[in-house]
């Protein structure tokens, strides 16, 4: 009995949590980077939201981001986002249309990418 209602209570404050963290990453600002103001070089950034983490390290090279690669991606069912990396390589942007059906890992991965060229 002490078992169950423990369980319980670790389940409403982890699903109140989760909660808060998705509604956070629903409203992120996503600021577009100044490639031509980020020198060449690696940088790592990461976002958190939920059941959604997310840490990537991106590489720049001659105003233009030539790779990122995605250290971390604790999504939940959210994998699919992992293919957004691609439209933004080929953008040379972050404006680009979030993965259907892994919207809030999405967003955790541009968050991500942002903080790490614009901190």
């Amino acid at each position: 009995m002490i078992f169950s209602v423990l369980f319980l209570v670790f389940s409403l404050t982890m699903c109140s949590g989760w909660k808060e963290g998705l509604e956070k990453l629903d409203s992120l600002e996503i600021n577009e980077p100044d490639l031509e103001g980020i020198s060449d070089g690696s940088y790592r950034g990461s976002c958190e939201g939920g059941p959604v983490l997310v840490e990537v390290e991106v590489e720049v090279k001659d105003n233009a981001m030539k790779t990122i690669v995605l250290l971390k991606h604790r999504n939940g069912k959210g994998k699919d986002a992992e293919a957004i990396i691609d439209d933004i390589l080929q953008a040379q942007s972050l404006d680009v249309d979030v993965i259907s059906g892994a919207t809030y890992s999405s967003k955790a991965i541009l968050k991500a990418i942002d903080n790490a060229l614009n901190e």
